[in-house]
């Protein structure tokens, strides 16, 4: 276990966020820090008195938003590898470039999969670009390597899945499964649960997608993509659209050829304003250090696994540091789920309840006294 923290959030982090103790649901959504709702606000009145400078001025935002972006990867924040990342409006929207781009073949898709996840390649099915394989997990709910390498077969063209498995929490072997489906196959990570809570190597992914509103903690409608050599050869830009070509700004009638970097996956002009927020977003990620938010977040996730375990409760998510993220899953036997969730939001505790499971996501704001809300909340279930 990581070092323990006071009970308050990670310092230098926790101070630009508002939420009240006993939020825990940073899986469905993270509010977004006062940085974003500053910097969104701020660009929002720069539109409202708008000039003949401010659409171009506003539009900078995108490249401020996409070198922070580069720099969380690992990678430079200019330069040639600037070019492998692009904004997107959501993850689901890379995972379609994915699907239809993908040449024919058939691709590796987890069964339980979050949905936005299998409907792209449900759709590309169906106009016969490529044929989804669903790859069943282990007894314990995980894809390894191991799984992946029995399940390739000579006309499987990619593997796609989640970094961090939405309902167990599960971080994937990312360096582990792109070793065993070698250089000539695209692995398609949706990393929307992973990014801005953990460590992983990212670029191992050829492919990786994101929604900035979870972890990362920016808002709706932001999120990017990150393509390599072999995205960026294999993929065919299916859903390019004016932005997403070469002398964009040349409106002559005529069909421009794609951009040759990730900027191909362009479809249209983005918020600047979204933009903006996901740059103050990623950017208080550099500041704080993600390898600080993610040490907390292990800290907050071992406190409420111990909390869980000692009223009784069956937790559903790894408990090794090395093959979890920030979410815990839970049931408490013979309690219906719902009845779990109103005593967690009669305590104050902000949580996501489904039919079979109860899902607590700590994050680096995350104070001790959550856990104690849940730990009061549970208890309150056992005495009645």
């Amino acid at each position: 276990m990581s070092p323990l923290p006071g009970p308050g959030g990670l310092s230098g982090y926790a101070e630009h966020f508002i939420e009240p103790d006993g939020y825990l649901d940073f899986g469905r959504f993270g509010p977004p820090s006062a940085d974003v709702a500053e910097a969104t606000a701020a660009l929002t009145t720069q539109a409202a008195h708008c000039t003949s400078h401010t659409v171009d001025e506003l539009m900078g935002q995108e490249v401020r938003a996409r070198q922070a972006a580069a720099r969380l990867l690992g990678l430079p924040g200019e330069g040639p590898d600037l070019d492998r990342v692009a904004l997107l409006p959501n993850a689901s929207t890379g995972l379609f470039h994915a699907a239809l781009g993908l040449p024919r073949g058939t691709v590796l898709v987890p069964a339980h999969e979050f949905p936005a996840n299998l409907y792209p390649w449900q759709r590309a099915a169906a106009l016969d670009r490529v044929r989804p394989v669903p790859l069943s997990p282990d007894r314990l709910g995980r894809i390894t390597p191991d799984l992946v390498r029995a399940a390739l077969t000579p006309h499987t063209v990619a593997v796609s899945l989640s970094a961090v498995d939405f309902r167990t929490g599960f971080r994937a072997d990312l360096a582990g499964i792109k070793q065993v489906i070698g250089p000539d196959r695209l692995l398609i990570v949706d990393a929307i649960q992973g990014l801005g809570a953990t460590v992983l190597p990212w670029t191992a992914a050829d492919l990786l997608v994101t929604g900035g509103q979870k972890w990362l903690r920016a808002g709706w409608s932001t999120g990017f993509l990150y393509a390599s050599d072999l995205a960026l050869e294999r993929l065919e830009p299916v859903l390019t659209g004016w932005t997403g070509v070469e002398d964009a700004g040349l409106f002559d009638g005529a069909g421009h050829r794609a951009a040759d970097g990730a900027q191909r996956f362009s479809i249209t002009n983005l918020s600047p304003i979204a933009a903006g927020g996901l740059a103050r977003a990623l950017e208080l990620v550099e500041r704080a250090g993600i390898r600080r938010i993610a040490a907390h977040i292990s800290v907050r996730t071992d406190q409420l696994i111990d909390t869980v375990r000692s009223v009784g409760g069956l937790v559903l998510s790894p408990t090794s540091e090395a093959e979890r993220a920030g979410i815990v899953a839970f049931a408490m036997p013979a309690t219906d789920p719902a009845l779990v969730g109103k005593a967690l939001e009669a305590h104050g505790v902000t949580a996501t309840v489904r039919a079979d499971q109860i899902r607590l996501c700590a994050h680096g704001s995350t104070t001790l006294g959550s856990v104690d809300l849940v730990h009061r909340a549970l208890r309150s279930l056992r005495r009645s």
